[in-house]
């Protein structure tokens, strides 16, 4: 409190130097570059390549939900093109065993003659992993794809093998069909930082669409960072100072999602069943770091946390069947939370 008797918002431990504020000047130019470079390829989808790119430098990963043919593949791959890190696809079906996607010990001729058991990497040795319909593979994959994205390493036969850094896994689900599918438990969707939905295109975007992508070949796209670079400005990210009166927002939000708590509303008690944990708060403060820093802001602003609000809470808040009857769905309630929770 000041001599008025007026709050004061005091800032966390984080600083930057003038060396941090020139790498932010940098960092936001560069990612104007990625969104002109990648719209050279990717025809609208502004916003998804927004969320991905928060995504990469708050050093998390994220669910893609859409229907098919809207260009998750490629968009992950140029992505991935831009910044000269190394990409995987892993199409999971309902015979795929871990040792598929981590690799596995193999019987080999070394050159003195003698056999020895020689470790072969799995796709998941790569910087970007897509996992393409994750919900149709087995609890024992989608385990060893949650040890490496926990984790950043796999272990084979008890020994442990660090991943390459950076390490991202963006992972699909295909929400129309679930037939023979399993789905990603509570715990395992909570380990993603963000739900990123992908919506159709507009009609001018589609016809864009047909004309770019049924040429002879799509253009190859500028090399803007290096795997070193991101590393560099994931850590400067880390680094954005947070107001204190952000942080408690951060949790008076979150908090507000539990239908026991006592600070959650009266009309969402009966909409929600269980709400978001503290790993949402620990998100939200991580995703608008990385927006503020994207945007070249020196300090994390109330709309970061707005922004990046509904792709980090949606996910981790299930609906009752009295929700699911009237279509109210956790978007609609976080965005009403949202509206509500005052500063």
């Amino acid at each position: 409190m000041d001599a008025d008797g007026n709050s004061k918002n005091t800032m966390t431990t984080d600083t930057l130097n003038d060396n941090d504020v020139d790498a932010i000047n940098r960092l936001a130019d560069t990612c104007q570059k990625l969104r002109v470079e990648l719209a050279r390829v990717i025809v609208g989808q502004q916003d998804t390549i927004e969320q991905l790119v928060v995504c990469l430098f708050a050093r998390r990963h994220a669910l893609l939900m859409g229907v098919p043919g809207l260009a998750k593949t490629l968009l992950v791959s140029k992505l991935a093109e831009t910044m000269s890190l190394d990409f995987s696809r892993i199409q999971f079906t309902p015979d795929l065993m871990p040792m598929d996607i981590t690799g596995t010990d193999i019987l080999q001729e070394s050159d003195h003659g003698r056999r020895e058991f020689q470790f072969v990497k799995g796709p998941l040795f790569s910087n970007i992993v897509l996992a393409d319909e994750i919900n149709r593979a087995p609890p024992k994959t989608q385990a060893a794809m949650l040890e490496a994205m926990q984790e950043h390493r796999v272990t084979v036969l008890g020994k442990h093998f660090p991943l390459d850094e950076p390490f991202m896994v963006l992972a699909t689900q295909n929400p129309v069909e679930q037939e023979g599918t399993y789905p990603l438990p509570e715990a395992q969707l909570d380990r993603f930082m963000s739900l990123i939905e992908l919506d159709y295109p507009s009609e001018a975007e589609e016809i864009q669409i047909a004309k770019t992508t049924t040429g002879d070949e799509l253009p190859q796209l500028a090399h803007l960072l290096t795997a070193e670079d991101i590393l560099g400005y994931q850590h400067l990210v880390r680094r954005v100072p947070v107001p204190d009166h952000l942080y408690t927002y951060a949790a008076r939000l979150v908090r507000k999602t539990r239908p026991d708590g006592e600070t959650a509303p009266d009309w969402m008690r009966p909409l929600v069943s269980w709400g978001a944990g503290p790993r949402a708060v620990q998100n939200l403060i991580l995703g608008a770091k990385s927006r503020a820093a994207l945007e070249g802001s020196y300090m994390v602003r109330l709309e970061d946390i707005q922004h990046v609000a509904p792709s980090v809470l949606t996910h981790r808040i299930i609906t009752t069947f009295a929700a699911q009857s009237e279509r109210v769905t956790a978007k609609t309630i976080v965005k009403r939370l949202v509206e509500e929770t005052a500063v």
